[in-house]
């Protein structure tokens, strides 16, 4: 990514142009070519294409981001996917293993945490947790993001604590899910169609409206920027909807749970 950004620092000032003027013509933000600029976010194919244009490159750009090593298309966790969480238009997130992140209460990510195999050392659970609870804050600022997840039933069951806990994560969901723009849906156990059994993932628009997705292996984190693999994920997300029981019916099941505890 930092030679990406090399290239665009580059031509942007062999064409004669500011940050400012760049981003203008290119119609995003400032400081989003300053961070592609400095490496510390990605340049996706949709602007790599238009800024070759703008800048006259001849497709220099898009070549370099079509070509990148492996580890630079799987940018760091932390210093990548959290700064576009942070900023986020929207997330549309599919989890079919633990419960999303932002929805997490400080015992269930504690106990996700503790849970690593390799395992965490107890300062390295706690830097972990806290870092995850600080992402949330986002759901609580002014203008928060307009957030649509979608949970497999299982996940519900999981208990990853004492009872007690487990009664006050689902407490939790239940506030979340009525919380003006998060829409939480369950796929239930008895639907009959699956459309995200390949494992979970997250849909983000940035505030430039670039679409990006991120997944999780057994191997580690992927960010996705490739258009045609966002899309396919899109499809996926829209299917999981469709299958999945209304939010309204989300709540219902949530209380119910809540009553058997």
């Amino acid at each position: 990514m930092k030679l990406v950004g090399k290239l665009v620092a580059l031509f942007r000032v062999a064409a004669g142009l500011t940050q400012a003027q760049l981003a203008a013509e290119a119609g995003v933000q400032v400081e989003t070519i300053a961070s592609i600029e400095q490496g510390r976010r990605a340049l996706l194919p949709d602007l790599a294409e238009q800024m070759d244009e703008l800048l006259s490159t001849k497709g220099a750009l898009t070549t370099a981001v079509n070509n990148l090593p492996e580890v630079d298309l799987i940018p760091a966790w932390a210093a990548q996917y959290i700064e576009l969480e942070r900023e986020a238009l929207a997330l549309s997130w599919f989890d079919n293993q633990v419960l999303p992140g932002l929805l997490q209460t400080e015992s269930y990510a504690e106990a996700v945490f503790k849970n690593r195999v390799p395992v965490f050392s107890a300062d390295e659970i706690s830097t972990q947790t806290a870092i995850r609870l600080k992402r949330q804050e986002i759901l609580w600022r002014p203008v928060p993001p307009t957030i649509s997840m979608v949970v497999w039933e299982p996940v519900l069951m999981l208990r990853l604590g004492p009872t007690e806990e487990h009664a006050k994560q689902l407490r939790h969901l239940l506030t979340c899910a009525q919380s003006p723009g998060i829409c939480l849906q369950v796929l239930s156990l008895s639907s009959t169609s699956h459309a995200g059994l390949n494992g979970p993932f997250t849909l983000l628009e940035t505030p430039d409206h670039q679409h990006v997705a991120y997944s999780e292996t057994q191997r580690g984190s992927q960010l996705v920027s490739d258009p045609t693999d966002v899309s396919i994920l899109t499809q996926k997300y829209a299917m999981l909807r469709a299958q999945a029981l209304s939010p309204e019916q989300t709540l219902r099941l949530l209380e119910h749970l809540l009553g058997e505890q």
